[in-house]
């Protein structure tokens, strides 16, 4: 399963971490995972390029973390709660591959 956990500051998205794997199909043909990993990559890739908003980003064996270092500022707490929406909707129509979770920081 895939497991997405939103970090939230003052009612404002301001980073997520996401790792796993959907296990919806064999690796390589996983359209959930393909989907996740594109969503992702997306997402950070507005906030880092096109947005030119600082974070810090990581990615190691699987796992992928972005934080915004002023997630008050700008747009890219919208881009956070965009991906958060987009990642429920495909955890409804593949249940049981992608776990949710929003936490306080």
């Amino acid at each position: 399963m895939i497991h997405a956990v939103f970090e939230q500051k003052n009612g404002r998205l301001c980073g997520v971490t996401v790792k796993g794997h959907a296990e919806y199909a064999d690796p390589g043909e996983d359209i959930v995972c393909a989907a996740v990993s594109s969503a992702v990559q997306y997402a950070t890739i507005l906030i880092t390029e096109s947005f030119q908003e600082k974070d810090r980003e990581s990615e190691q064996d699987g796992k992928i973390t972005v934080r915004l270092l002023h997630p008050e500022q700008g747009q890219s707490a919208l881009v956070l709660a965009g991906l958060y929406q987009h990642l429920q909707f495909l955890s409804e129509d593949y249940p049981g591959t992608i776990q949710l979770d929003i936490t306080e920081v």
